[in-house]
């Protein structure tokens, strides 16, 4: 594998378009402005470092790990339906539940995050790229063989005997993860391991490279590539929280790779790091949480951001108290490295040390609430629009403080020795990584979807895709913290147990599969809405489609929009066709009154901690306090039937 990218490396520094330093004493602003043409087809996706192309090849790859990580827990989930075997063995149960984690989290979770900051964090900072495009092209082209390591056992698993995907679980706590065979029982002494458990270690490893040369060059890029205009007392939130999220990777994810490589060393070499008769196996656990906590808010400070980014322009206001939006997300940065033990409750520790840890894990909820409260006060006597992205930024809202408020209880040393691996933590973290974090993916794919295709998306299918999440994510993890609190122990392939009202289980179990059904139903809808819509969408033909300007919010990444992308800018980065009809329903861009934003981002030279312009005084005629005007945004137009909040 080292030798692979190596010669990728090679290959790609022989390449004549991409030089850093001009060839004769020339700058590179000079060079790069001579090499401003691609190849065409296949080639320019597999040679770009343009940030943006590289921002879509991060957004495809998260949408197709989605997509598979999706499909498993809808198998997971179908199997639920009744207690026993009944539609797929335990094995396949348990390397469909390690898998689904691992995906989720690290081949779709941090990807989608390098997807909007690769393509946004220059354009709104005024950057010309990222500070190292070579190294963010081999950070991405790292993630596809990780993900095929990651998933090789399925791969292998028809092929070999004795191959299957891993079993372990996405903690992958030792003894079984230095033991467990195909079957996912531990080896006996003449017992052979799981090889598919191996490669998903070395592609998890290898996930982690990749996040750790992002995380340098998006700090490399915040710190020094910054536009003369754009400094720390102005920098949007969507760039502070990135910059905030790369400083825990880079203390985070190298503990990981450590520990993966101990693991292996177990599994492969006969050392003893986790082994029980020489070493510990609750070791692991804190090399482990020490990574894994942190990781929660590697994955949940840029949503956090883009929902404090994208809010505001559909409230007609700036986010209020920007600079405690700010200072709680370095807090969060900070004390996420001391919460890491609130998972190890049960394990025995010192009681002393899980006060300290408990009293910890209660602060950290703290700045988190201050972002809360502060998305409220920016929605109050606002002039909200609900369009798409608005209502994906609200489900955000009310999903995290379910999220949040479950997680309290978790941080409490005796709720959580009751709790503890039960339902109840699934339905607590799923509400906050699908019910928080997948909205606020939505709400960006939405709001900057006319930026990236140059097209609107279909307004009526927009709002079916949220209603149907929304409803589906409430039905399922509602029923999961249901049994939680009735004690069905979590990662079981078969809950016929007497651990609880067997009824109720089965009930509640078949309650969540519908709400599985109905968060899959939505998904098929988006992913229609936007492929289509990418391709045979409205035109948009106004560098100001969610009509910005009118209160001073329009932000840097449309006057690149203008700029390039435009219908005679010269971009050519889209290709319009001067003779395809718009949508017969669809308003011209220049008639409509888009949602509204505030923003605390580049272009507010008070970094969005000024007072916000009048309201009434700023306000359309149409625009009532709190309601979405019928004939003010493009996402209503198309349907009439739909455009009403």
């Amino acid at each position: 594998m080292g030798l692979l990218l190596v010669a990728v490396a090679a290959w790609i520094d022989q390449l004549g378009g991409w030089r850093t330093t001009a060839p004769s004493g020339g700058t590179v602003e000079q060079e790069r402005e001579e090499t401003v043409e691609k190849p065409g087809g296949i080639l320019r996706w597999l040679t770009t470092v343009d940030h943006k192309d590289i921002g879509i090849l991060y957004g495809l790859f998260a949408v197709t790990a989605f997509s598979v990580g999706g499909l498993m827990v809808v198998t997971m989930r179908l199997e639920l339906l009744q207690p026993g075997q009944t539609l797929i063995p335990t094995n396949v149960y348990n390397a469909l539940l390690t898998n689904h984690g691992i995906t989720m989290l690290f081949l779709f979770g941090t990807p989608f995050i390098a997807a909007f900051a690769n393509y946004f964090v220059p354009l709104l900072i005024g950057a010309d790229d990222m500070a190292f495009p070579r190294i963010n092209a081999i950070a991405f082209w790292l993630l596809p063989p990780a993900a095929l390591l990651i998933w090789g056992g399925f791969f292998l698993w028809p092929i070999f005997d004795g191959v299957a995907g891993a079993q372990t679980s996405w903690t992958m706590y030792p003894p079984l993860s230095t033991s467990s065979t195909a079957q996912g029982t531990p080896a006996a002494s003449a017992g052979m391991i799981n090889p598919g458990a191996d490669l998903m270690m070395l592609g998890l490893h290898l996930s982690g490279v990749s996040a750790t040369m992002g995380a340098i060059n998006f700090i490399a890029t915040i710190f020094t590539e910054r536009g003369e205009d754009v400094g720390w007392h102005n920098l949007d939130i969507f760039s502070w929280t990135i910059l905030t999220q790369s400083g825990i990777i880079l203390f985070a994810f190298p503990l990981l790779g450590s520990a993966l490589l101990m693991l292996l060393a177990d599994r492969n070499f006969g050392t003893l790091f986790f082994a029980p008769e020489g070493g510990s196996p609750i070791l692991w656990q804190h090399l482990f949480w020490f990574f894994g906590h942190p990781e929660v808010y590697i994955l949940v400070l840029p949503p956090m951001g883009v929902i404090s980014y994208v809010l505001p322009r559909f409230a007609g206001r700036k986010l209020f108290g920007f600079k405690f939006v700010v200072y709680s997300t370095l807090a969060i940065g900070v004390l996420s490295f001391g919460v890491w033990a609130h998972h190890m409750f049960a394990s025995g520790l010192n009681p002393r040390l899980e006060g300290a840890f408990m009293a910890v894990s209660l602060a950290i909820a703290v700045p988190s609430a201050v972002k809360v409260f502060n998305w409220i006060t920016t929605l109050w006597n606002g002039s909200i629009r609900l369009t798409t992205p608005m209502l994906f930024c609200l489900g955000f809202i009310s999903n995290f403080i379910i999220g949040g408020v479950t997680g309290v209880f978790l941080a409490a040393v005796p709720v959580n020795l009751l709790i503890h691996e039960t339902h109840y933590v699934v339905g607590h973290f799923h509400y906050v990584v699908m019910g928080a974090i997948g909205f606020a993916f939505f709400a960006g794919t939405y709001y900057w979807f006319p930026v990236v295709t140059g097209r609107m998306y279909q307004p009526r299918l927009g709002k079916w895709h949220f209603w149907l999440t929304m409803v589906g994510t409430n039905i399922v993890f509602f029923a999961l913290i249901l049994l939680g609190y009735l004690g069905m122990p979590r990662k079981y392939a078969n809950y016929n147990v007497t651990v609880g009202p067997q009824e109720l289980f089965t009930t509640l179990n078949q309650i969540a599969t519908l709400g599985a059904v109905i968060l899959l139903a939505g998904q098929l809808i988006w992913a229609y809405n936007f492929f289509t819509s990418a391709f045979e969408g409205p035109l948009i033909e106004d560098d100001d489609p969610w009509n910005l300007d009118d209160r001073g919010l329009k932000t840097r990444e449309w006057d690149w929009f203008r700029e390039h992308r435009m219908p005679g800018s010269g971009g050519g980065a889209i290709a319009y066709d001067g003779g395809e009809q718009q949508d017969a329903d669809a308003q011209p861009a220049e008639a409509t009154n888009t949602e509204v934003a505030t923003s605390d981002d580049a272009s507010a030279s008070d970094g969005g901690t000024t007072a916000p312009p009048d309201a009434d005084a700023e306000m359309p005629p149409d625009a009532g306090s709190g309601t979405a005007s019928d004939d003010s945004d493009p996402e209503e137009q198309p349907d009439d039937a739909d455009s009403r909040g």
